[in-house]
């Protein structure tokens, strides 16, 4: 931790902004964690990313301090002639953002008053006046990324111009087997540039997947943000076989074939960001279509709220997560979120004082401090071939990617039974199926009754933007397509967003879940061990309180989280 940190730290706490107990815990927690990466982190910093301190107000109360002038939170607005006179080198060095330059004084925005030793090298190397103003620390980190890092597919796009040809685009690998980057020549630099580009493009606009696929008369660039799809700026048409031919030496699989599927992965370093991309090639009539996939490990560092629990929704599932033994599975259709929620649990139970394993297929999200086991079916090392030797390492927590058979089946169901807790995810429409699945593929009822504890069927709905989020009065076609009556109506907070830059113009940005909880208790085990349908054990869940997805939706509805829409598209299908 620096010395800026502790001064600041000591400052918030004179100022009454946080509580000595608060900083201790958060202090300990980053030591816990520094213990596993290595990698040390700023108590100020954490609490600001947790919402305990407004940046805006540290900002202010550091500039209040040193008698220095304050840049308001997202009013770094540089003038061109400031952005020219130090170079890209220099902002990354002393992590300064250039404002205005006049009469040979440059305006620089800092983070530390303390550290005078950066404005006097600054001074010394540029031969000028620097007169720093004090910013927050996120502003300056994404200015310098805008103006210094970052370039657009659409700028790269229009300086290629008709700078490569066909002869020229047909160069980038070729058709050799093994050509790697040292082979590659100053002339394809454009084409490493552009993909490099179409990535760094879509990690700034938060996309969860970039899709490049050949059309018969064009080359078709997708991104899919919160869900949806967004066509953006095609490349030519004949730029179309070096893009993937170098993305594929990039993923580290072979240019050469081009008959079958291959996966890949590369990995991508931005600032203080790694991320890696999961990479998949499948032929088509037209060449290859490339997918693929973000996985940003920022995103698992949610906490249980962030992902869209509700109060009593969150009591509960901390509940069923913090179980000693039994088996505990999330439900839902592909894309909607079951990975992210069980890597959540993970990250909520792991504690020096537990052993926990993972086998999966792939290996999405690498983990500190929990063992992740990758199949591999072409050497046998399936899903249960792994899960037998992991319980020979004695752990407390095994998490399974999904339960795809009997055999695997069987081996969870026999860890939960001996003191195991199992985390694992099924392909089902709503929670009570879970139990119906599993004894589809020929897991005994009594064994079903015996280990499982709770299931979970969850969606993915959009969040309203919170900078251009409205109130509004909502229709009566909007109310009784979710059955919400006047009564309730009317102590509803409906929201919309109106469209921003921070949004781009959707009105939406980011998203959460939705989720149906299945708790078993005693009458739902004796109807599980009679082997009873799917309708009766909903019926019964029903009785019992169980809340379906539909009206945790609503809730949200009603809370002005989402929107009628949203919840009615991934909903439609359930009764009330």
């Amino acid at each position: 931790m620096t010395s800026a940190d502790d001064f600041i730290i000591q400052l918030i706490e004179e100022k009454g902004l946080v509580s000595k107990d608060v900083v201790e815990a958060t202090r300990r927690q980053i030591q816990e964690e520094t213990e596993h990466d290595m990698i040390q982190r700023s108590v100020v910093d954490r609490l600001i990313e947790e919402g305990v301190l407004d940046s805006g107000r540290v900002t202010q109360m550091l500039a209040d301090e040193f008698g220095m002038p304050m840049v308001e939170p997202g009013k770094l607005k540089p003038q061109k002639e400031a952005l020219t006179a130090i170079s890209k080198e220099l902002v990354l060095r002393y992590k300064v953002f250039p404002l205005t330059m006049e009469n040979n004084t440059l305006q620089v925005a800092i983070t530390d008053p303390l550290d005078v030793d950066t404005i006097d090298n600054l001074s010394h190397v540029l031969q000028l006046a620097v007169e720093p103003v004090v910013a927050a620390r996120k502003d300056v980190d994404e200015a310098i990324q805008k103006y210094y890092v970052e370039e657009t597919v659409e700028s790269q796009l229009s300086e290629l111009g008709e700078e490569i040809g066909e002869e020229r685009s047909l160069k980038l690998g070729g058709d050799l087997p093994g050509v790697d980057d040292d082979t590659v020549s100053e002339d394809d630099a454009p084409i490493i540039r552009l993909v490099y580009m179409v990535i760094t493009e879509a990690i700034k606009r938060r996309a969860s997947d970039i899709h490049l696929e050949p059309l018969e008369k064009r080359f078709r660039v997708r991104y899919r943000i919160d869900g949806v799809l967004h066509e953006v700026e095609n490349p030519p048409k004949r730029l179309q076989l070096a893009i993937i031919s170098r993305l594929k030496i990039m993923a580290q699989i072979s240019i050469a074939e081009k008959r079958i599927p291959q996966d890949g992965r590369i990995q991508v370093k931005l600032t203080d960001r790694e991320l890696d991309l999961r990479v998949s090639s499948l032929p088509t009539e037209h060449g290859e279509s490339i997918v693929m996939r973000i996985l940003d490990k920022e995103g698992l560092k949610l906490g249980l709220p962030e992902l869209g629990f509700l109060s009593d929704d969150q009591g509960t599932f901390e509940k069923i997560i913090s179980l000693p033994d039994g088996i505990f599975l999330v439900t839902g259709p592909t894309g909607s979120g079951k990975t992210t929620t069980l890597y959540a649990c993970l990250n909520y139970i792991n504690r020096p004082d537990r052993k926990i394993i993972t086998v999966e297929d792939p290996v999405e999200y690498q983990l500190s401090g929990i063992n992740q086991v990758q199949v591999r079916a072409e050497i046998k090392m399936t899903f249960s071939a792994a899960l037998r030797a992991m319980l020979r390492q004695a752990p407390n927590i095994i998490m399974i990617g999904e339960i795809r058979d009997a055999e695997t089946g069987h081996i969870a169901i026999n860890a939960s039974l001996t003191g195991h807790m199992v985390f694992s995810t099924l392909h089902t429409n709503d929670a009570p199926s879970a139990v119906t699945r599993l004894i589809d593929i020929g897991v005994k009822p009594f064994l079903v009754s015996a280990s499982l504890r709770a299931t979970m069927a969850q969606r993915l709905v959009r969040r309203v933007c919170a900078k251009c989020r409205e109130q509004y009065q909502a229709t009566d076609r909007e109310l009784r397509s979710l059955n919400i009556n006047d009564d309730e109506a009317a102590s509803a907070k409906f929201m919309r967003g109106k469209g921003c830059e921070s949004c781009n113009g959707t009105g939406f940005r980011g998203r959460m879940g939705i989720f149906e909880i299945f708790m078993l208790n005693e009458e739902i085990r004796s109807l599980i061990y009679e082997n009873t349908s799917t309708q009766k054990l909903r019926a019964k869940a029903r009785e019992l309180g169980m809340r379906s997805m539909r009206e945790d939706g609503i809730r949200k509805v009603t809370s002005g989280m989402t929107t009628f829409e949203e919840v009615i598209n991934v909903t439609i299908g359930d009764s009330f």
